[in-house]
């Protein structure tokens, strides 16, 4: 489970948020925060995995929370949320180690990608084993996979894809949609989803496993 904490100084924004991120699977708020001040306070309490933060707080700016937050050596991630459009906040965001810029207003849908990223990304550094550069881009996201540059569907993000065929190819047998969510730290609706999508490009092939009642058990091996 990523514990979050929600930063806004809107407590309706936070209301709205923070129902958004009950809604993704494998992930809770553990507090929230209205304040800079608060933020910090929220991150020594609850040590949150994940910070959701505005940038525009009523005593600080945001990226001055992260700054003091790392100097009192806490590790928590950060995902900001801004309506600053300005090219230098983003770019201040990505220098302070943001893993993520969302901008004001959003879709359930479009956080619900950037949260399950985040959870892809942070369950590939703790799993998996780095035997040589293309592991450490894979996992960065720092090259382009060639599911980059194909079309996806609307809500499926090729960082996220390309995690999913990294686990089918590494699986010699076939995964189900549960399987593949657990090894790559996604929901298995979401698991799904991308395994349908490999489907129908032709990228991997379905079998059905029978049981004893209800609906057979679809799984997925890759072929490409």
């Amino acid at each position: 489970m990523i514990d979050v904490l929600v930063v806004d100084d809107d407590f309706m924004v936070t209301r709205i948020h923070r129902g958004f991120v009950e809604r993704v699977e494998g992930f809770r708020v553990v507090g929230t925060a209205s304040t800079g001040e608060e933020a910090i306070a929220g991150v020594d309490e609850f040590r949150p995995d994940l910070v959701l933060l505005d940038l525009y707080l009523p005593d600080m700016f945001g990226l001055d929370v992260v700054t003091r937050l790392r100097a009192a050596r806490h590790d928590c991630d950060i995902l900001v949320i801004s309506a600053a459009r300005e090219a230098e906040a983003v770019r201040s965001a990505v220098r302070y180690g943001a893993v993520n810029y969302l901008l004001k207003p959003f879709t359930f849908d479009e956080l619900r990608t950037r949260l399950e990223q985040y959870a892809a990304r942070r369950n590939s550094l703790q799993t998996a084993m780095v035997s040589d550069q293309a592991d450490v881009d894979r996992v960065l996201s720092r090259t382009a996979s060639h599911l980059a540059t194909s079309a996806l569907p609307r809500g499926l993000s090729p960082e996220t894809a390309d995690l999913v065929e990294h686990a089918l190819r590494e699986h010699t047998a076939t995964l189900s949609a549960a399987e593949c969510a657990n090894r790559v730290g996604i929901s298995r609706v979401s698991a799904r989803r991308y395994l349908e999508h490999f489907a129908a490009k032709g990228r991997a092939e379905v079998t059905l496993r029978y049981g004893a009642a209800g609906r057979p058990e679809r799984r997925y091996r890759w072929v490409a």
